[in-house]
Protein backbone atom coordinates (compact mmCIF):
# COMPACT_ATOMS: atom_id res chain seq x y z
CA UNK A 1 0.00 0.00 0.00
CA UNK A 2 2.23 2.38 -0.70
CA UNK A 3 2.86 5.28 -3.84
CA UNK A 4 6.01 7.05 -4.64
CA UNK A 5 3.00 7.64 -3.44
CA UNK A 6 3.17 5.70 -0.47
CA UNK A 7 2.15 5.14 3.20
CA UNK A 8 5.13 6.55 4.86
CA UNK A 9 2.30 5.92 8.57
CA UNK A 10 5.08 4.86 6.77
CA UNK A 11 8.64 4.54 6.08
CA UNK A 12 8.00 6.31 9.36
CA UNK A 13 6.39 3.50 11.02
CA UNK A 14 10.02 0.83 10.22
CA UNK A 15 11.27 1.93 13.26
CA UNK A 16 7.69 -0.58 14.97
CA UNK A 17 9.50 -3.53 13.12
CA UNK A 18 12.75 -2.82 15.54
CA UNK A 19 10.70 -2.07 18.57
CA UNK A 20 8.31 -5.10 18.74
CA UNK A 21 10.38 -7.54 16.87
CA UNK A 22 10.65 -9.23 20.17
CA UNK A 23 7.18 -10.25 19.97
CA UNK A 24 7.45 -12.48 16.63
CA UNK A 25 5.82 -16.04 16.90
CA UNK A 26 7.43 -18.90 17.36
CA UNK A 27 5.85 -20.52 14.20
CA UNK A 28 7.06 -17.95 12.05
CA UNK A 29 8.92 -20.47 9.46
CA UNK A 30 5.87 -22.71 9.53
CA UNK A 31 2.64 -23.82 7.50
CA UNK A 32 0.60 -20.54 6.39
CA UNK A 33 1.18 -19.09 9.54
CA UNK A 34 -2.81 -18.79 10.30
CA UNK A 35 -2.28 -18.59 13.65
CA UNK A 36 0.40 -15.82 13.63
CA UNK A 37 -2.22 -13.87 11.62
CA UNK A 38 -5.30 -14.50 14.02
CA UNK A 39 -2.53 -13.44 17.04
CA UNK A 40 -2.08 -10.20 14.47
CA UNK A 41 -6.10 -9.26 14.67
CA UNK A 42 -6.63 -9.88 18.33
CA UNK A 43 -3.45 -7.91 19.40
CA UNK A 44 -2.92 -5.52 17.00
CA UNK A 45 -6.23 -5.04 15.24
CA UNK A 46 -9.59 -5.81 17.49
CA UNK A 47 -8.09 -4.45 20.52
CA UNK A 48 -7.31 -0.80 18.89
CA UNK A 49 -11.08 -0.35 17.93
CA UNK A 50 -11.65 -2.33 14.58
CA UNK A 51 -15.22 -4.08 14.40
CA UNK A 52 -16.28 -4.69 10.91
CA UNK A 53 -16.01 -8.32 11.06
CA UNK A 54 -16.21 -8.81 7.60
CA UNK A 55 -13.08 -6.81 7.52
CA UNK A 56 -11.31 -8.99 10.38
CA UNK A 57 -11.83 -12.10 8.61
CA UNK A 58 -10.31 -10.26 5.71
CA UNK A 59 -7.37 -9.62 7.85
CA UNK A 60 -7.39 -13.42 9.11
CA UNK A 61 -7.06 -14.72 5.66
CA UNK A 62 -4.58 -12.73 3.72
CA UNK A 63 -1.33 -14.46 4.12
CA UNK A 64 0.92 -11.11 4.67
CA UNK A 65 4.53 -12.95 4.65
CA UNK A 66 3.55 -13.95 0.96
CA UNK A 67 3.31 -9.65 0.44
CA UNK A 68 6.92 -8.69 2.18
CA UNK A 69 10.50 -9.69 1.21
CA UNK A 70 12.42 -12.50 2.15
CA UNK A 71 14.43 -10.77 4.86
CA UNK A 72 11.14 -9.40 6.79
CA UNK A 73 8.93 -12.26 6.71
CA UNK A 74 9.64 -12.92 9.90
CA UNK A 75 8.06 -9.86 11.11
CA UNK A 76 5.33 -10.31 8.91
CA UNK A 77 2.67 -10.51 11.91
CA UNK A 78 3.50 -7.46 13.56
CA UNK A 79 2.06 -4.42 13.73
CA UNK A 80 4.79 -2.27 11.65
CA UNK A 81 5.66 -1.05 8.25
CA UNK A 82 8.30 -3.13 6.57
CA UNK A 83 10.45 -2.26 3.69
CA UNK A 84 9.53 -3.81 -0.34
CA UNK A 85 12.28 -2.11 -2.02
CA UNK A 86 12.29 1.34 -3.55
CA UNK A 87 12.36 3.05 -0.76
CA UNK A 88 8.95 2.16 0.23
CA UNK A 89 6.69 0.09 2.63
CA UNK A 90 4.24 -2.53 3.19
CA UNK A 91 1.74 -0.66 5.66
CA UNK A 92 1.26 -1.90 9.15
CA UNK A 93 -1.44 -3.88 9.57
CA UNK A 94 -4.03 -1.92 11.90
CA UNK A 95 -3.83 1.00 9.11
CA UNK A 96 -4.61 -1.55 6.28
CA UNK A 97 -7.64 -2.58 8.66
CA UNK A 98 -8.41 0.92 9.84
CA UNK A 99 -8.46 2.22 6.16
CA UNK A 100 -10.30 -0.75 5.01
CA UNK A 101 -13.20 -0.20 7.54
CA UNK A 102 -13.46 3.01 7.13
CA UNK A 103 -14.62 3.00 3.56
CA UNK A 104 -17.08 0.13 4.59
CA UNK A 105 -16.27 -2.02 1.52
CA UNK A 106 -19.95 -3.99 0.47
CA UNK A 107 -19.86 -7.08 -1.84
CA UNK A 108 -21.04 -4.96 -5.01
CA UNK A 109 -18.63 -2.43 -4.99
CA UNK A 110 -15.83 -1.37 -7.58
CA UNK A 111 -12.72 -0.35 -5.58
CA UNK A 112 -10.15 2.15 -6.87
CA UNK A 113 -6.72 2.37 -4.53
CA UNK A 114 -4.01 4.41 -5.28
CA UNK A 115 -0.60 3.05 -4.37
CA UNK A 116 -0.69 -0.70 -4.98
CA UNK A 117 3.46 -1.46 -3.12
CA UNK A 118 3.02 -4.89 -2.16
CA UNK A 119 -0.53 -5.61 -3.38
CA UNK A 120 -1.29 -5.93 0.09
CA UNK A 121 -4.19 -3.71 0.47
CA UNK A 122 -5.54 -4.98 -2.73
CA UNK A 123 -5.86 -8.43 -1.52
CA UNK A 124 -7.64 -7.54 1.93
CA UNK A 125 -9.94 -5.48 -0.35
CA UNK A 126 -10.28 -8.41 -2.64
CA UNK A 127 -12.26 -10.81 -0.32
CA UNK A 128 -14.10 -7.78 0.62
CA UNK A 129 -15.89 -6.41 -3.31
CA UNK A 130 -16.64 -7.23 -6.40
CA UNK A 131 -13.83 -5.44 -8.01
CA UNK A 132 -10.46 -3.66 -7.13
CA UNK A 133 -8.77 -1.19 -9.82
CA UNK A 134 -4.80 -0.18 -8.60
CA UNK A 135 -2.73 1.99 -9.69
CA UNK A 136 1.25 2.44 -8.78
CA UNK A 137 3.27 4.84 -10.08
CA UNK A 138 7.17 3.06 -8.77
CA UNK A 139 7.03 0.54 -11.94
CA UNK A 140 8.76 -1.96 -10.56
CA UNK A 141 6.49 -2.06 -7.36
CA UNK A 142 3.72 -2.41 -9.74
CA UNK A 143 5.37 -5.32 -11.93
CA UNK A 144 6.02 -7.37 -9.03
CA UNK A 145 2.77 -7.10 -7.45
CA UNK A 146 0.95 -7.66 -10.38
CA UNK A 147 3.02 -10.80 -10.85
CA UNK A 148 2.20 -11.88 -6.82
CA UNK A 149 -1.50 -11.21 -6.82
CA UNK A 150 -1.92 -13.66 -9.58
CA UNK A 151 -0.25 -16.12 -8.42
CA UNK A 152 -1.97 -16.05 -5.00
CA UNK A 153 -5.04 -16.03 -7.41
CA UNK A 154 -6.75 -12.32 -6.29
CA UNK A 155 -8.41 -12.87 -9.71
CA UNK A 156 -10.47 -9.83 -9.03
CA UNK A 157 -7.96 -7.49 -8.84
CA UNK A 158 -6.79 -5.47 -11.86
CA UNK A 159 -3.71 -3.13 -11.33
CA UNK A 160 -1.80 -0.89 -13.68
CA UNK A 161 1.50 2.04 -13.49
CA UNK A 162 0.73 5.08 -13.56
CA UNK A 163 0.14 8.45 -11.82
CA UNK A 164 -2.38 8.14 -9.42
CA UNK A 165 -3.65 11.54 -9.25
CA UNK A 166 -5.43 10.89 -12.90
CA UNK A 167 -7.16 8.06 -11.56
CA UNK A 168 -8.72 5.48 -14.04
CA UNK A 169 -11.03 7.20 -16.27
CA UNK A 170 -12.21 4.21 -18.32
CA UNK A 171 -13.29 2.13 -15.20
CA UNK A 172 -15.27 4.75 -13.28
CA UNK A 173 -17.26 5.63 -11.32
CA UNK A 174 -16.27 3.90 -8.49
CA UNK A 175 -18.06 3.16 -5.18
CA UNK A 176 -14.90 3.46 -3.33
CA UNK A 177 -11.59 4.95 -3.78
CA UNK A 178 -8.77 4.56 -1.10
CA UNK A 179 -5.64 6.73 -1.34
CA UNK A 180 -2.02 5.89 0.45
CA UNK A 181 -0.08 8.77 -0.36
CA UNK A 182 -1.02 12.24 0.73
CA UNK A 183 -1.79 15.34 -1.47
CA UNK A 184 -2.59 18.96 0.03
CA UNK A 185 -5.64 18.09 -1.64
CA UNK A 186 -8.04 15.86 -3.17
CA UNK A 187 -7.08 15.40 -6.65
CA UNK A 188 -10.21 17.14 -9.08
CA UNK A 189 -9.87 13.65 -11.51
CA UNK A 190 -10.92 11.26 -7.94
CA UNK A 191 -13.56 13.72 -7.37
CA UNK A 192 -14.71 12.89 -11.21
CA UNK A 193 -14.34 9.64 -10.69
CA UNK A 194 -16.00 8.70 -7.52
CA UNK A 195 -19.94 7.52 -8.06
CA UNK A 196 -22.97 9.50 -5.80
CA UNK A 197 -22.91 8.32 -3.30
CA UNK A 198 -19.60 6.97 -2.96
CA UNK A 199 -17.15 7.22 -0.50
CA UNK A 200 -13.33 8.29 -1.01
CA UNK A 201 -10.41 8.15 2.04
CA UNK A 202 -7.49 10.33 1.77
CA UNK A 203 -4.65 11.34 4.02
CA UNK A 204 -4.43 15.24 3.12
CA UNK A 205 -2.48 18.22 4.78
CA UNK A 206 1.62 19.07 4.41
CA UNK A 207 4.34 17.24 3.54
CA UNK A 208 4.75 16.14 7.67
CA UNK A 209 1.45 16.80 9.21
CA UNK A 210 -1.47 14.74 7.85
CA UNK A 211 -4.96 13.65 9.02
CA UNK A 212 -7.08 11.31 7.23
CA UNK A 213 -10.50 12.94 5.73
CA UNK A 214 -13.40 10.67 4.62
CA UNK A 215 -15.30 12.58 2.13
CA UNK A 216 -18.90 11.35 0.53
CA UNK A 217 -20.23 12.29 -2.10
CA UNK A 218 -23.96 13.72 -2.45
CA UNK A 219 -25.91 15.58 -4.86
CA UNK A 220 -22.25 16.22 -6.61
CA UNK A 221 -20.53 17.72 -4.20
CA UNK A 222 -18.28 16.14 -1.33
CA UNK A 223 -19.10 16.28 2.45
CA UNK A 224 -16.11 16.10 4.39
CA UNK A 225 -15.32 13.83 7.70
CA UNK A 226 -12.12 15.02 9.29
CA UNK A 227 -10.35 11.77 11.14
CA UNK A 228 -7.34 10.53 13.07
CA UNK A 229 -3.25 11.95 12.54
CA UNK A 230 -1.57 9.93 9.63
CA UNK A 231 1.65 10.11 7.84
CA UNK A 232 2.74 9.23 4.55
CA UNK A 233 5.08 9.97 1.66
CA UNK A 234 3.73 12.59 -0.28
CA UNK A 235 1.82 12.13 -3.72
CA UNK A 236 4.69 12.77 -6.51
CA UNK A 237 3.88 13.80 -10.12
CA UNK A 238 1.32 16.08 -10.90
CA UNK A 239 0.22 16.81 -7.25
CA UNK A 240 3.94 17.08 -5.66
CA UNK A 241 4.06 19.94 -8.34
CA UNK A 242 0.65 22.10 -6.85
CA UNK A 243 2.01 21.51 -3.22
CA UNK A 244 2.46 25.06 -1.70
CA UNK A 245 3.84 24.81 1.68
CA UNK A 246 6.98 22.93 1.81
CA UNK A 247 9.23 21.63 4.52
CA UNK A 248 11.18 23.40 6.50
CA UNK A 249 14.82 21.34 7.36
CA UNK A 250 15.90 24.26 9.11
CA UNK A 251 13.49 24.70 11.73
CA UNK A 252 12.55 21.41 13.40
CA UNK A 253 10.13 21.70 16.00
CA UNK A 254 7.06 19.83 17.92
CA UNK A 255 3.57 20.47 17.21
CA UNK A 256 1.19 20.38 19.77
CA UNK A 257 3.79 19.38 22.57
CA UNK A 258 1.78 21.06 25.12
CA UNK A 259 -0.84 18.58 24.37
CA UNK A 260 -4.00 21.19 24.06
CA UNK A 261 -5.22 20.99 20.85
CA UNK A 262 -8.28 18.06 19.92
CA UNK A 263 -9.96 19.98 17.32
CA UNK A 264 -12.48 17.36 16.91
CA UNK A 265 -12.90 16.03 20.15
CA UNK A 266 -12.25 12.68 19.39
CA UNK A 267 -9.71 11.62 22.15
CA UNK A 268 -6.87 11.90 19.83
CA UNK A 269 -3.67 14.12 20.44
CA UNK A 270 -3.72 16.89 17.17
CA UNK A 271 -0.62 16.22 15.01
CA UNK A 272 0.33 13.39 16.46
CA UNK A 273 0.28 10.09 14.46
CA UNK A 274 0.22 6.12 15.36
CA UNK A 275 -1.34 6.83 19.19
CA UNK A 276 -1.70 3.82 20.87
CA UNK A 277 -2.91 3.66 24.77
CA UNK A 278 -2.89 7.13 25.80
CA UNK A 279 -5.57 9.53 27.39
CA UNK A 280 -5.99 13.10 27.42
CA UNK A 281 -6.14 14.41 30.52
CA UNK A 282 -8.22 17.24 31.43
CA UNK A 283 -6.84 17.89 35.14
CA UNK A 284 -4.09 18.08 37.18
CA UNK A 285 -1.65 19.17 34.40
CA UNK A 286 1.59 21.08 35.57
CA UNK A 287 1.35 23.39 32.12
CA UNK A 288 -2.16 24.10 30.65
CA UNK A 289 -5.52 22.50 31.20
CA UNK A 290 -4.29 18.90 29.25
CA UNK A 291 -1.78 16.67 29.62
CA UNK A 292 -1.03 13.16 27.80
CA UNK A 293 -1.47 9.81 29.86
CA UNK A 294 0.02 6.52 28.67
CA UNK A 295 -0.89 3.06 30.66
CA UNK A 296 -0.06 0.11 29.89
CA UNK A 297 -0.83 -3.22 31.94
CA UNK A 298 2.30 -5.53 30.42
CA UNK A 299 5.32 -5.21 27.85
CA UNK A 300 3.06 -6.66 24.49
CA UNK A 301 1.10 -3.19 24.73
CA UNK A 302 2.67 -0.06 23.17
CA UNK A 303 1.84 3.32 24.63
CA UNK A 304 2.82 5.41 22.16
CA UNK A 305 2.26 8.28 20.16
CA UNK A 306 4.70 8.98 16.40
CA UNK A 307 5.23 12.65 15.13
CA UNK A 308 8.13 14.05 12.18
CA UNK A 309 9.80 16.19 10.76
CA UNK A 310 12.58 17.40 8.36
CA UNK A 311 15.79 18.05 9.74
CA UNK A 312 19.16 19.22 7.93
CA UNK A 313 22.29 18.08 9.65
CA UNK A 314 24.53 19.71 7.45
CA UNK A 315 22.99 22.59 9.37
CA UNK A 316 21.20 21.75 12.69
CA UNK A 317 23.85 20.51 14.90
CA UNK A 318 22.07 19.88 17.59
CA UNK A 319 18.86 19.72 19.52
CA UNK A 320 17.20 20.74 23.34
CA UNK A 321 15.10 18.66 24.05
CA UNK A 322 12.37 19.74 27.35
CA UNK A 323 9.73 17.74 28.80
CA UNK A 324 7.60 16.98 32.05
CA UNK A 325 7.04 14.03 33.35
CA UNK A 326 5.20 12.03 35.69
CA UNK A 327 5.59 8.29 36.53
CA UNK A 328 3.72 5.54 38.35
CA UNK A 329 4.69 2.13 38.83
CA UNK A 330 6.43 1.95 35.41
CA UNK A 331 8.66 -1.00 34.95
CA UNK A 332 11.01 -1.27 32.11
CA UNK A 333 10.63 -4.99 29.72
CA UNK A 334 13.31 -6.73 28.62
CA UNK A 335 15.08 -4.71 25.49
CA UNK A 336 16.84 -1.56 26.06
CA UNK A 337 14.17 0.00 23.79
CA UNK A 338 11.10 -1.35 26.04
CA UNK A 339 11.02 1.90 28.16
CA UNK A 340 9.22 4.95 29.39
CA UNK A 341 11.14 7.56 27.13
CA UNK A 342 11.24 10.09 24.10
CA UNK A 343 13.24 8.63 21.21
CA UNK A 344 14.42 10.61 18.31
CA UNK A 345 14.46 8.50 15.45
CA UNK A 346 17.19 9.77 12.14
CA UNK A 347 16.58 8.87 8.77
CA UNK A 348 18.55 9.93 5.96
CA UNK A 349 17.75 11.16 2.59
CA UNK A 350 16.87 7.72 1.39
CA UNK A 351 14.72 7.40 4.42
CA UNK A 352 16.29 4.77 5.97
CA UNK A 353 17.32 4.64 10.33
CA UNK A 354 20.50 5.14 11.00
CA UNK A 355 20.27 6.34 14.30
CA UNK A 356 17.91 6.17 17.75
CA UNK A 357 18.52 8.43 20.64
CA UNK A 358 16.58 7.84 24.11
CA UNK A 359 15.65 10.57 26.38
CA UNK A 360 15.32 9.00 29.32
CA UNK A 361 14.65 5.98 30.59
CA UNK A 362 12.22 6.68 33.32
CA UNK A 363 11.16 4.11 35.91
CA UNK A 364 9.72 4.18 38.89
CA UNK A 365 6.92 6.00 40.72
CA UNK A 366 7.68 9.83 40.51
CA UNK A 367 5.83 13.37 40.54
CA UNK A 368 5.90 15.88 38.06
CA UNK A 369 9.43 16.40 37.26
CA UNK A 370 11.18 18.71 33.89
CA UNK A 371 13.86 16.86 32.01
CA UNK A 372 16.24 18.62 29.56
CA UNK A 373 18.78 17.01 26.98
CA UNK A 374 20.81 18.21 24.73
CA UNK A 375 21.05 15.70 21.54
CA UNK A 376 23.86 15.64 18.52
CA UNK A 377 22.01 16.13 15.16
CA UNK A 378 23.94 14.03 12.74
CA UNK A 379 25.22 15.11 9.79
CA UNK A 380 23.39 12.75 7.35
CA UNK A 381 19.88 13.39 8.98
CA UNK A 382 17.07 14.38 6.59
CA UNK A 383 14.02 13.52 8.31
CA UNK A 384 13.03 12.70 12.38
CA UNK A 385 10.56 10.75 14.18
CA UNK A 386 10.00 11.98 17.87
CA UNK A 387 8.30 8.72 19.28
CA UNK A 388 6.68 9.50 23.20
CA UNK A 389 5.63 6.95 25.80
CA UNK A 390 6.14 3.88 27.61
CA UNK A 391 6.91 2.10 24.19
CA UNK A 392 6.98 -1.31 25.64
CA UNK A 393 7.56 -0.69 29.68
CA UNK A 394 4.34 -1.37 31.86
CA UNK A 395 2.86 1.18 34.61
CA UNK A 396 1.91 4.86 33.68
CA UNK A 397 3.34 7.77 32.06
CA UNK A 398 2.44 11.46 31.68
CA UNK A 399 3.88 14.11 29.56
CA UNK A 400 3.45 17.29 29.42
CA UNK A 401 5.79 20.67 28.07
CA UNK A 402 7.17 18.59 25.23
CA UNK A 403 9.31 21.37 23.29
CA UNK A 404 12.44 21.09 21.09
CA UNK A 405 14.62 23.65 20.26
CA UNK A 406 17.50 23.59 17.37
CA UNK A 407 20.48 24.79 17.17
CA UNK A 408 23.07 25.55 14.12
CA UNK A 409 26.17 23.47 13.73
Amino acid sequence: MTCRSKLHVLVWMLVLGCLIVSQRSASAQKGDRREDRNRMVSEYIEREGITNQRVLASMRQVPRHEFCLPQSRNDAYVDAALPIGSKQTISPPFVVAYMTQTIDPQPEDRVLEIGTGSGYQAAVLSNLVKEVYSIEIVKDLGKTAAERLARLKYTNVTTKVGDGYLGWEEHAPFDKIIVTCSPENVPKPLIEQLKEGGRLLIPLGERYQQVFHQFEKKDGKLEEKTLISTLFVPMTGKSEDQRQIKPDPLNPKVLNGNFEEDENNDGYIDHWHYQRQLTLVDQNAPEGSRCVLFEADDHTHLAQALQATAIDGTKIGSLQVRVKYKTENVVSGRESHEAASVIIHFYDENRKAFENVMFGPWAGTHDWEAATKSITVPIKAREMIVRIGLNGASGKLWLDDLSITSKPR
